[in-house]
């Protein structure tokens, strides 16, 4: 095996394992414990990428999640796009390629873009390419600059799981802080958990040449995880990043390839008493011309590669930082015989450390101007600050350090207040929100000593700790001590300004900083969205505070008035299938049945799903029956005689509380006030955009007291709905919200003997219309069962509906079939259901009502109440009523050939054309009454198109249909109030 670049010793790699693999089609080996990035320095591979706007040449710039120079995509079975090169973990057989370049980084014929730089500049698109037509060039533009494709088929990878997890404390980052604070916090047998991005514990330890208590550094990290692992309490995670924060102590993880080999990856949602964050800090690059050239990296990074993994990733090296951790850096690559060509230190002679350099040149007060070379690095410029005087330096790696910046994301997720400290040039933890704390270099800590110290005293007291968990605690050899300068940008000319880079993922320049600037996007909100600057894959990690530091610097600002931009999650690129961990095969998820369910098997029903996992009777075949002939029979049985359906799946909530009307009131469109006890009321509920969200009707049963019934489906989201109004909007309203769903059973009998029926199974309500209208209820027996009976309908029929205790449902339910022997009492399932709801015209949740209409839509503005000052999704109604005429609107169809069924969601088209769709079929049934086709559709502007002719597309042939009205039966409403 053949590793130009692989020193001869040392890193936390086997030398005796090899491992094959490709980058770019061309195959390479590396050893275990490499990550793609280590091996592919260690294979002498500097260039391997190209940008996303310009398409210069790039290299691997960090050694974590910090990565902005190098994102790939994985092949075959990994098949993944947009992955930074230095968090891959190297395995047999994996398979890589660069992204955005074509038809590989070393000839890649996007390039030509950079000859044009100086007219598409940041936000270019914005004043460019308005004639004729900006979706001309968008493709184009979409085309030119961008990352990896979406993955081309599903690809098994084995499970994705979620685990909730409950602890005293969480410690997020293993680095020598959070591995002590993890301890102390174990010895007292507190429930713990740690939490660690990396393969192996230890964080930046890995990165240094250190000893712990006069010993090698692997010999304490060994004993303290031993100990650790040894503890029942304590659980360990590795190659686990913490990527949100959220409200009350939940902290969101995903563990990537856990120790089980049937799952892929794993999320956790722990909620913690106490989070200890221990994430560490992050190098920020430098701002000078051509910095992103193949060759140039963080000082951090450069030392982790050598160190940890014995890659050089160059032979003649020089330095340049505006801190003391560059002779860190200096000191360990003369260790591995890495030659320095000389350091560039921003600062003073008086911060210059030679003890330990053995000579090399150090070049105070001066700056690196601009970097030589094309694909590779050749050499730098040196500049002197005071007398301009100008220095060439043949190199071919160039580490920078632009001062660390505190890993404070996540705190900022938790809320947690940012301070700008001026001593170490960076943003630092300030006024927690919630229990949580940073220790180490996450809180601005960079000594490993004071560190330690920190976290001792910390954890001691967060958990009042007895002296002896603190025994054994590290000591670290001599340490540099930390001093920083504040170099934002090297100040240079205009033209050198346009390839000095600030932010290197996204091609952001300091020319383009400037630019958003002069055009009055000043503030840093503003920067951001015009420039895209931190918005890429790698959230500007290295290079936000430049940013920060260039405004307020053109502004002539201090930096902390300036503000940071939002932390948002997730922290770091996470799969869709580790935020909802579902598994791809099938999963034992139970059904939910009614009491009845058995009656209708035993019948030979057909058993459909209903919603939210409820079973329900889709259709009652008879001997010979056809699906169309049993839907038939069942629907004219409703028209003609009496039915009865199981509604026993709908969503019921009962709402008391001195507050429960207001929540009524805020929750529907109408008005609820005036309802009169022992009455209902249909109502439309909407989300917070003006939606539909459901539909149903309450029942008043007593003052303050409320029972709603709600779709089956939706019933779990409408609670959720309501409870999130409560809590984070009216918290201090008085309302109890129970659900009833399954204490409650109901069978609802429809039809034109439905009373008579109903009569025949002996109550003692009086079921006469002017005792019971339409639209109330009534307590009372019914066959001699204590029940509830509410005069609804879904079928457009005369209708009672017989709510009873679920225990007596079944007994109910016996008892109305053996009385409808008289009667030629039917069954029907859902179909018959969908049927005599489409002749009415009534919406349906997931067909008109498809998360995309409102009210006005379906031509419900008698819904909408003209006295309410307010209700859910009110505002957002009003803003969309200027493009009434622009939407959807509910109308009928009935096709020209009577007998032609029309699938549903089938597009409509203007002449039947493959051009944009201007409506579609929600619905379309065989009816009963009309005995012909009819179909419910969504029409762009149909009210206004009564009469006229639509064609619809479907299944490669067209099929025509005129719009009418809605409603296909007893339009006036008389036959369900009878």
């Amino acid at each position: 095996m053949n590793h130009p670049c692989r020193l001869a010793a040392g890193g936390e790699i086997d030398r005796k394992r090899v491992i094959n693999f490709r980058f770019n089609g061309k195959l390479y080996q590396g050893n275990e414990g490499d990550t793609l990035a280590s091996a592919l320095l260690a294979n002498g591979v500097r260039l391997t990428a190209r940008s996303f706007k310009y398409h210069r040449p790039r290299g691997i710039i960090g050694a974590g999640y910090e990565e902005p120079g190098t994102l790939v995509e994985l092949r075959h079975d990994e098949e993944s796009g947009n992955q930074p090169v230095t968090t891959i973990v190297l395995r047999e057989g994996l398979e890589a390629v660069s992204v955005n370049c074509w038809p590989s980084p070393k000839i890649d014929f996007m390039a030509v873009n950079q000859f044009f730089a100086r007219i598409i500049p940041a936000a270019f698109y914005y004043k460019t390419f308005k004639w004729p037509n900006w979706h001309l060039f968008e493709p184009s533009i979409r085309r030119a600059a961008g990352l990896a494709n979406a993955p081309s088929k599903l690809v098994h990878k084995g499970h994705y799981e979620i685990r909730n997890a409950y602890c005293d404390l969480l410690v997020i980052g293993a680095g020598p802080v959070g591995l002590v604070s993890a301890l102390i916090a174990g010895r007292t047998g507190a429930r713990v958990m740690l939490a660690d991005d990396g393969l192996l514990p230890g964080g930046s330890l890995l990165s240094q040449r250190m000893e712990i208590n006069g010993a090698d550094k692997a010999d304490w990290l060994s004993r303290v995880v031993a100990e650790l692992d040894a503890m029942k309490n304590v659980t360990r995670l590795s190659q686990a990043t913490a990527w949100a924060y959220r409200e009350h102590n939940l902290v969101m993880i995903t563990e990537r390839n856990p120790d089980q080999s049937h799952v892929f990856q794993r999320s956790w949602r722990v909620r913690s008493k106490q989070v200890i964050i221990a994430t560490g800090a992050i190098e920020r690059h430098l701002v000078f011309a051509n910095n992103d050239r193949p060759g140039v990296m963080l000082a951090s990074a450069i030392q982790s590669y050598v160190n940890r993994y014995a890659a050089c990733p160059g032979n003649r090296v020089v330095l340049f930082g505006n801190n003391s951790s560059v002779y860190s850096v200096a000191r360990d690559l003369l260790a591995a015989d890495i030659k320095i060509a000389a350091i560039v230190d921003s600062r003073g002679k008086e911060h210059a450390i030679q003890k330990g350099l053995g000579g090399v040149r150090i070049y105070s007060n001066c700056v690196v101007e601009q970097c030589t070379g094309g694909r590779n690095l050749t050499g730098v410029v040196v500049r002197n600050q005071e007398s301009a005087q100008r220095h060439q330096i043949d190199c071919d790696l160039l580490g920078v350090s632009g001062g660390w910046n505190p890993a404070v994301h996540l705190y900022s997720q938790s809320r947690g207040l940012i301070q700008y400290n001026a001593d170490l040039a960076t943003f630092v933890p300030g006024k927690a929100a919630q229990n949580c704390q940073c220790l180490g270099a996450a809180a601005g800590i960079f000594s490993f000593s004071e560190g330690i110290q920190d976290a001792i005293s910390k954890v001691s007291n967060l958990l009042n700790v007895d002296s002896e968990h603190v025994e054994d605690m590290p000591e670290g050899s001599d340490e540099v001590e930390y001093h920083v300068e504040p170099l934002w940008f090297v100040d240079v000319n205009s033209k050198l300004a346009a390839k000095s880079f600030v932010d290197i993922q996204n091609d952001v320049t300091l020319a383009d900083i400037f630019l958003s600037m002069r055009e009055g996007f000043d503030a840093v909100e503003h920067v951001k969205r015009y420039t895209t600057a931190g918005m890429g894959i790698d959230q500007g990690k290295t290079g936000n505070i430049n940013v920060i530091g260039a405004i307020a610097m053109e502004n002539g600002m201090d930096i902390d008035q300036i503000g940071t931009t939002t932390f948002r999650s997730p922290y770091v690129p996470i799969e869709f299938g580790a935020m909802t961990g579902v598994r791809e095969e099938s999963v034992y998820l139970p059904y939910r049945h009614t009491p009845v369910t058995g009656w209708h098997t035993a019948q030979g029903a057909t058993m459909y799903e209903a919603g939210a996992r409820w079973r329900r009777p889709g259709y009652y075949p008879q001997t010979g029956e056809s699906f169309q002939e049993t839907v038939n029979r069942e629907s004219l049985a409703t028209r003609e005689k009496v039915s009865v359906y199981d509604g026993a799946p709908l969503g019921k909530f009962e709402i008391k509380g001195p507050d429960s009307l207001k929540l009524i009131e805020m929750l529907y469109t109408n008005d609820f006030a005036s309802l009169e006890q022992g009455m209902g009321r249909y109502g439309i509920m909407l989300t917070e955009d003006g939606l539909i969200l459901d539909d149903g009707v309450t029942f008043k049963l007593a003052d303050n007291h409320y029972f709603m019934s709600t779709s089956t489906g939706n019933a779990d989201r409408v609670n959720q709905h309501m409870e999130f109004f409560l809590q984070t909007h009216r918290p201090e309203w008085q309302v109890y919200i129970t659900t009833v769903t399954t204490q409650w059973a109901n069978a609802t009998i429809c039809g034109p003997q439905a009373r008579d029926l109903l009569n025949a199974l002996g109550t003692d309500i009086d079921l006469a219309n002017a005792q019971f209208p339409f639209m109330s209820y009534r307590d009372g027996t019914v066959a001699g069962l204590p029940a509830r009976v509410c005069r609804v309908s879904f079928t457009g029929e005369l209708s009672f509906e017989i709510n009873v205790s679920s225990r007596n449902a079944l007994a109910l339910w016996k008892k109305i079939i053996e009385a409808g022997g008289d009667f030629d009492l039917t069954p029907i399932g859902s179909e018959a259901n969908h049927v005599l709801r489409v002749e009415k015209g009534f919406l349906s949740l997931g067909h008109e009502a498809d998360g995309t209409t409102d009210p006005y839509d379906l031509g419900m503005s008698w819904i909408m109440s003209k006295t309410k000052s307010d209700y859910v999704g009110k505002k957002s109604l009003e803003i969309r009523q200027n493009y009434r005429s622009q939407r959807r609107q509910l109308v009928g169809l009935l096709p020209d050939d009577p007998n032609h069924l029309i699938d549903e969601n089938s597009p409509i088209t203007p002449g039947g054309k493959r051009v944009k769709s201007e409506g579609l079929v929600t619905a379309c049934v065989w009816s009963v009454v009309q005995n012909r086709v009819i179909a419910l559709a969504l029409l762009q502007d149909g009210r206004n198109r009564m009469g006229e002719t639509v064609y619809v597309r479907r299944k490669g042939h067209v099929v025509t249909a005129k719009v009418t009205k809605p409603c296909f039966h007893d339009p006036k409403g008389e036959l369900l109030r009878g």
